[in-house]
């Protein structure tokens, strides 16, 4: 049978979905997996070199076709912890900013909330790699996974984006959901979302796993990532998706 290839991304904050995922013999008798970073994955989907993948919501108008296969996603109603702009002065006085390579979805959240909702201009500028040691002075990053967890304990000043996005509109927001590029079989999307399900409901089992000195885990899968894909999720999607078309 030809496996379905999906991809997902290699962050802290996937581990508690991919714990099902991965120990699912079932399941990956049907997976061809890959892991990688946001923009990546999302570039593979819409070049159609996977089936599905935990991809960053803002390449959904990219696709062709698309699909959500999953009741699960990484979301925030707060603050989100791990998606952040960086700086060393205060906002006001911010006059560039580095805009991290790794997601679509996090630097054009930005962009939506410094047009519509902080209404400053500052130069933006497309990151490389190892950009981080450039947020100093006036020049500010927006930082997104577990590097972001690190930066906490650098910069100064922090601005979580699903925070501010949470104060601009009054909804939760969605980084990334598991879509498809094609319909996919219902007895196999039934069977991935009840993997997504096992790690969330054995979270010691994915902290120990998975030790971090940066940041508490649990704090960080309990209070800051909102994993279910409820109502209230899709209508922030929908918005920001709507305020994406008008960048």
């Amino acid at each position: 049978m030809k496996k379905i290839k999906v991809g997902a991304v290699s962050y802290l904050n996937t581990k508690p979905l991919l714990y099902g995922i991965t120990r699912s013999q079932e399941l990956m008798n049907q997976v061809e997996l890959t892991e990688a970073y946001p923009a990546k994955i999302a570039a593979m989907l819409v070049a159609d070199e996977i089936d599905a993948g935990l991809v960053p919501v803002a390449v959904i108008p990219r696709l062709k076709e698309w699909h959500i296969v999953s009741d699960y996603c990484i979301g925030a109603v707060n603050d989100v912890a791990s998606v952040c702009l960086f700086s060393e002065v205060p906002f006001d006085n911010i006059e560039k900013v580095l805009l991290d390579y790794q997601s679509r979805t996090s630097v054009n959240l930005f962009k939506v909330l410094l047009k519509h909702y902080w209404k400053k201009d500052m130069v933006l500028e497309d990151a490389k790699e190892n950009y981080i040691s450039q947020i100093t002075g006036t020049t500010a990053g927006v930082v997104i996974g577990d590097r972001a967890l690190a930066q906490r304990k650098v910069s100064p000043y922090v601005y979580d984006l699903a925070g501010n996005w949470k104060h601009f509109t009054g909804l939760p927001f969605v980084f990334a959901a598991w879509i498809s590029n094609k319909q996919l079989p219902a007895d196999f999307i039934n069977l991935f979302n009840q993997a997504n399900s096992v790690g969330l409901n054995q979270l010691d089992a994915v902290i120990a796993e998975n030790n971090h000195s940066n940041y508490n885990l649990r704090e960080y899968y309990t209070h800051n990532i909102s994993y279910v894909l409820d109502d209230e999720k899709r209508k922030g999607m929908n918005k920001f998706l709507e305020l994406l078309q008008q960048l």
